[in-house]
This record gives structure tokens, C-alpha cells and sequence, in this order.
């Protein structure tokens, strides 16, 4: 990839000696160095990025020197960096960027000519060539895609205004980037200057590669996908979707853009299809593997030995860097932004330096086309703002209300969404345990009948969105009898528990009680397994999805065979009446197993086919139970004539079908006397 991460040539090689270097050791030493970094880091409530760069530091060639980055560790991170945009691109579809295209072009633009030609100017005042000047401007406006959209998906802001018009400005950079190496390749080879040829052949390409990934996407990737997923393979599908990301990344990569670029434009492609959130569960494993070698390889790149020689050098080149950064991204996003504030957050998180810029550098530096005295301390400042970034990017709200001299958040949307759902806590309402799928097509019909609610749910980014929407969604765990009296237990009118897990429906229903013993609960399950517990612990009424669906079904037959209302309604009445137990008849598949081995209603149908010398033969059904037998008889199938609930002295005759009804084992024991010899 053109903006792979590499090493400036003359590095040192570590302490360790050359044994402890072998590749399997390596990458033991690195998991567990990994594994314990991220741990503590986590434990601190610091972003995980932050152990994976600290690891990089101390575990990279200019310190202790067990990791040594290599042309394959190289290409592996960058395709962190492609499974990060390709996931990105299925959030987007093209609707939404066509809507974003004066962002994208408009304030992209903007910023890199800002930031650009601000430090161009500044080396042009220090007695720089004019092509290096701007190539050194060009390499420092570049910002880290994977290390701001990664911190801002975890912040949850990645939707918010500014993560939306930083997410505008890096797609433009990574377009940028293509001009800015071409004249840092010239300035490495000796010339000066473009060629017109090179550049328009460049130019021609990337339409062609763009092209390409499109018209690919349009017309080959849905039909492919219907093919894979009716072969229902998992790991074909996966390779398919490895194919798909690979594939792309590699055309855009011979275009000489990004590979990063074509696979978010496939992402994008994909993210109209109904098979997108299961393309995302299949790439996630892989993107944060490899986005965490990205992180390392980043921390790797700190030079520790020049920081600690230079570091008043250092320091005031990364103050600067970030400064003019923050500076010029600010007034840039103001001319398409009208809040102030929205505009110094998007500066902020646009202030850190990117792999673009360091791959910029690293091909000037080692190829001598610029004095190393001023570009080694610039790239070590750039990485240095790269290793701080997690502690940057999740500030920069706090620091926005520094600079505009703000002492609270102004912006009283969500004071107001607190005052509303505490106001409606007060009244008469329903709590809605989880806010999922489920949760919000009750709320919906909810609120169509005029009745008001309160919802709880752990999800940041669905409870940001509903609350935007004006739902009355409030994060906390629905087993905490202090948030249940928050939202207002005291005064609910019902309480619906979503969630599928009865483990967890349990655990809320034995918190409501405590709190409170007469409000009506209703408990959704997706089946029958643990019903009792249910009810036990305090459910009012439990709703099994399965059941449930299979009565609405039977309801719309019998509807269709002109069986009256009256009717159909009293018999879902009673199956509901008798708890299901019609609905658990059933025969199982050959490989299916019991829902609990412990739960009251294991209840299944089989039948058994009585063969020449079985015992059963010629006896009665009164034999059989006096033999043991404790199962229900519901039918005989003799001849191809069924006959149902057969009378105790009803003979059995070779060839006969016995349909049985009971658990398991009585079943299986059922079976055993009915076959024996």
C-alpha cells in the first residue's frame, strides 16, 4: 500500500539478542504484551488504542527491539486499516454521500489547502524549496483515519456533527494523498517537478479504479452474495466476503489511491444489501486483530532515543503541529459549520497526525531529498501526535469549552430530554426493559394508543439516536432497583421486559418486586424453557415468542377456512389458558435436544412403528402401561387411517403406527417395552 507504515533506515535493532527475535516468539511476546497492556489500560478506563501504541513503543526497534516491523507486519496492518473502512462504508450508502460531497470535496479541500500551505509558508520561511516546502505542508495536513474513526465509533460521536464532518475531511485526504506522494516520489528520485504524463495517467486511473469498484459493486456483488448465502456455508460466505474487501483494496491500490479507499467504496456498495450486518459479524474478528497491529506498528514508529536527546526540539514542533492544525481545520469547518463550538471540536480532532504524513516523510527521509535535521523531528512529532491521540480526541469537547470560555454544555437538548423523561417518571407510564427491536415497536404502538412510557437500555449509540428522535430513553441497567426508581417504578402503570435472555429477565423481575409487589410485569421469552422460573420469580404474564407465533398463524387459517371470529378467539384463548400445553406436542428432529434438561415442559411427540415379533403385538394399550409405560397414547395409525386418543383395549397389530406424548425418557422407556422381543 502506498501509505504503509515503514522505518526510517539506520534505526536501531533493539537489545535483545538475535535469538529472542525468532517469528513465533515474537508474536508470543507481543499477544501477551498486548493482552496485559490493553487489560490495565481498560482497568484505567484509557482507550484501548492507548496499550496497543504504549506497546509498540516499548516492544519496537528503538527500544527494546522484539518487534521489528517487516514488509508483511507492514501490509497486515494496513488491512486493519481496509477492514476498518470497508465496515465504515456499509454504515454509508450512496444517497448519504452524494449528500456529503460538499463536505467531502468542499471542506476536505479547504483544510488540506489551509493546513498545506500554512506550513509551506512557515518552510518557506526558513529558506525551503518551494516543491519540498509544500510537500512537507502536504504530508503534516494528513490526519490518521484509523486512529479517529476507531476512538470515535468507541466515544459513540462518529454520528455527531463534528465526527461526521472530521469522517468528510479524512475521505478527501485519502484522495489528497495521491498528488502529494507522486511529488514526494519526485522529489526522492532528484526532479522537481511533475510530469504532466505521469499526472494525468494518475488521475485517469483513479477514475477508472473508482469506476471499477462500482460498477462491481452494482452489478456482481448482490447476485454473488444471494448465490453464497443460499449455500448456507459460513465459511464460504466468509471467504466471499475476504474476496470482496481484497479485491477491491487491490484495484484501488493499482489506481495508485488508497486501498482503504476501494474497499469503503465496496462497504458502500454492500450497505444496501440485506446482507450487510452479517458481512460486518464476519469482518469484525479480522479488523480488530489487524487494527491492533495497525496501533502497534504506530507505536513502533516513536523514535524514544531522539525524544529524550531533542525533546525541547520536539516538544515545540508538536505543540506547533497540533496548534496550526487545530487552527486552520477550525476556521475551515466554521466557513461550512455555523456553530463555533461544533467547528474547534472538529479542529481538535483533526489536530493529530496521520500514517499518510508519516509515509510522506519516511520516503523523504530516506531517500535524502531533505535535510534529516528538520524531517526527523517533524515525523517524530507526528508520531508523538499519534500516540496521543486517544487522550486528545477524547478531550475535545472539554477543550472546546476551554477555548469559547464555556463552563457547561450550552447546548440544553439533552437537559431538556432529562426534564421530559423525568416529568413523565412522575405520571402515570410503562417501563419498557430494553429498547431493541422488540422495545420499540411496543413503544410505537404505545405511543399510537396515547399511553406514555419510559424506556431502559445499555446501548449508548441507540439510546443517542432514539433520544434525538424525542423517544424517552434512559441509559441503565434494567436490574437495578435504583434506576428502576428513577424512571419511576413507584408510578407505573405495567412494566414489559424485552429482553431474551430469561436469566436476565429473572434478575429484573426479583429487583421490581422488591421495590414493588402488585404491578403487572410482562415477560418476553422465546420459548418455554424457563417459564416456571418466570413466574416464580414474579412475571405476571410470560409471552414465548414461538408459541406465539404459531398461534397467530393457526388464527389466520382458521380466519381463511371462514371458522367464525367467536370461535378462533375463544380457541386461542384456551391454548393460551392452558399455558401452551397444545403447542408442545411436537416431534423433534433427529439432532435437536431438549431446550433445558431441567425444565418442567420437555413434553414431545414420536412415533413408533411396531415391527414383526414385537412384544406389543396383540397386545392392548392397558398391557403396555401395566408393563411400566408412563406415556400418553394419542393416536394409531393403522392402514394409512389415523385413528386419535385410542381406548385402553385397543389391540396393537403388526405394521401399526403408535404415536406417543411425554418426556424424553418415558418416551424412550415407552419405546423399549412396546419393541421388545
Amino acid at each position: 500500500m502506498a501509505g504503509s507504515l515503514s522505518r526510517p533506515a539506520g534505526c536501531p535493532c533493539g537489545i535483545f539478542p538475535r535469538v529472542i527475535q525468532q517469528p513465533l516468539l515474537q508474536i508470543l511476546i507481543l499477544l501477551a504484551a498486548a493482552v496485559v497492556v490493553v487489560t490495565i489500560a481498560r482497568r484505567l478506563g484509557l482507550p484501548a488504542i492507548l496499550g496497543y501504541l504504549a506497546v509498540g513503543m516499548v516492544l519496537g526497534s528503538h527500544a527494546v527491539g522484539i518487534f521489528v516491523a517487516s514488509d508483511t507486519t507492514n501490509l497486515l496492518a494496513d488491512l486493519g486499516v481496509v477492514f476498518l473502512l470497508f465496515t465504515l462504508g456499509l454504515e454509508f450508502s450512496w444517497p448519504r454521500m452524494f449528500a456529503m460531497r460538499r463536505e467531502v470535496f468542499g471542506l476536505g479541500f479547504l483544510q488540506v489547502v489551509l493546513t498545506a500551505g500554512a506550513f509551506a509558508l512557515i518552510g518557506l520561511s526558513f529558506g525551503m524549496a518551494p516543491v519540498l516546502a509544500i510537500v512537507l505542508g502536504g504530508a503534516v495536513a494528513m490526519s490518521s483515519t484509523a486512529i479517529i474513526l476507531h476512538q470515535l465509533t468507541d466515544q459513540a460521536e462518529l454520528n455527531r456533527t463534528h465526527g461526521r464532518l472530521a469522517f468528510a475531511v479524512l475521505l478527501f485526504q485519502d484522495i489528497a494523498f495521491v498528488p502529494l506522494l507522486a511529488l514526494a516520489s519526485a522529489l526522492a528520485r532528484g526532479a522537481g517537478e511533475f510530469s504532466a504524463a505521469a499526472s494525468l495517467s494518475a488521475a485517469i486511473g483513479g477514475v477508472l479504479a473508482v469506476g471499477v469498484v462500482w460498477a462491481g459493486g452494482r452489478w456482481l456483488l448482490r447476485p454473488l452474495f444471494y448465490e453464497i448465502a443460499h449455500s448456507r456455508l459460513r465459511e464460504l460466505f466468509t471467504l466471499t466476503v475476504l474476496l470482496v474487501v481484497l479485491a477491491s483494496a487491490w484495484v484501488s491500490h493499482l489506481a495508485g489511491l488508497s486501498m482503504a479507499l476501494g474497499a469503503f467504496l465496496a462497504g458502500m456498495m454492500l450497505a444496501e444489501t440485506e446482507y450487510r450486518h452479517q458481512i460486518e459479524a464476519v469482518i469484525r474478528p479480522f479488523r480488530d486483530i489487524l487494527l491492533g497491529l495497525f496501533f502497534i506498528s504506530v507505536g513502533t514508529l516513536l523514535d524514544v532515543e531522539l525524544l529524550w536527546r531533542e525533546f525541547l526540539l520536539v516538544s515545540a514542533v508538536l505543540g506547533g503541529l497540533l496548534l496550526v492544525k487545530w487552527l486552520c481545520a477550525s476556521l475551515a469547518t466554521r466557513a461550512f459549520e455555523a456553530s463555533t463550538f461544533k467547528a474547534v471540536r472538529t479542529g481538535v480532532v483533526l489536530s493529530i497526525g496521520g500514517e499518510f504524513g508519516v509515509a510522506i516523510l519516511t520516503i523523504l527521509l530516506q531517500s535524502g531529498g531533505a535535510d534529516p535535521a528538520i524531517v526527523q523531528p517533524l515525523l517524530v512529532a507526528t508520531v508523538l501526535s499519534m500516540v496521543l491521540s486517544p487522550l486528545i480526541l477524547r478531550n475535545n469537547k472539554q477543550f472546546a469549552r476551554f477555548v469559547l470560555r464555556e463552563k457547561g454544555p450550552r447546548a440544553t437538548a439533552l437537559s431538556r430530554e432529562n426534564e421530559a423523561a423525568d416529568a413523565v417518571a412522575k405520571r402515570e407510564h410503562v417501563v419498557l426493559c430494553g429498547f431493541g427491536r422488540v422495545g420499540q415497536n411496543i413503544a410505537r404502538v404505545l405511543e399510537g394508543q396515547g399511553f406514555e412510557y419510559i424506556a431502559l437500555d445499555l446501548d449508548p449509540v441507540r439510546i443517542r439516536a432514539a433520544r434525538q428522535a424525542g423517544d424517552p430513553v434512559v441509559f441503565g441497567d434494567s436490574a437495578d432497583e435504583d434506576v428502576l426508581a428513577k424512571v419511576g417504578l413507584a408510578t407505573a402503570s405495567a412494566v414489559i421486559i424485552t429482553f431474551a435472555n430469561p436469566a436476565v429477565s429473572i434478575s429484573i423481575l426479583r429487583s421490581i418486586r422488591r421495590l414493588r409487589a402488585d404491578v403487572p410485569v410482562l415477560v418476553r421469552t422465546q420459548d418455554d424453557s424457563r417459564l416456571t422460573d418466570l413466574k416464580e420469580a414474579g412475571a405476571t404474564e410470560v409471552v414465548p415468542e414461538t408459541f406465539e407465533a404459531s398461534l397467530m398463524l393457526v388464527s389466520h387459517v382458521l380466519m381463511q377456512l371462514h371458522v367464525p371470529p367467536a370461535r378462533v378467539m375463544r380457541t386461542v384463548g384456551e391454548i393460551r389458558g392452558n399455558r401452551y400445553a397444545a403447542l408442545r406436542s411436537i416431534f423433534r428432529r433427529d439432532d435437536a435436544r431438549p431446550i433445558d434438561e431441567t425444565h418442567a415442559f420437555r413434553e414431545e411427540l414420536k412415533s413408533i412403528v411396531l415391527p414383526p415379533g414385537a412384544w406389543a403385538v396383540g397386545h392392548t394399550l392397558a398391557d403396555v402401561r401395566a408393563r411400566g409405560a408412563e406415556v400418553a397414547f394419542t393416536g394409531i395409525r393403522r392402514q394409512g387411517i389415523l385413528g386419535r386418543e385410542p381406548e385402553d383395549g385397543a389391540v396393537l397389530r403388526e405394521g401399526d403406527i403408535v404415536v406417543v406424548y411425554g418426556q424424553p425418557e418415558a418416551i424412550e422407556h415407552a419405546e423399549a417395552l412396546l419393541l421388545a422381543g
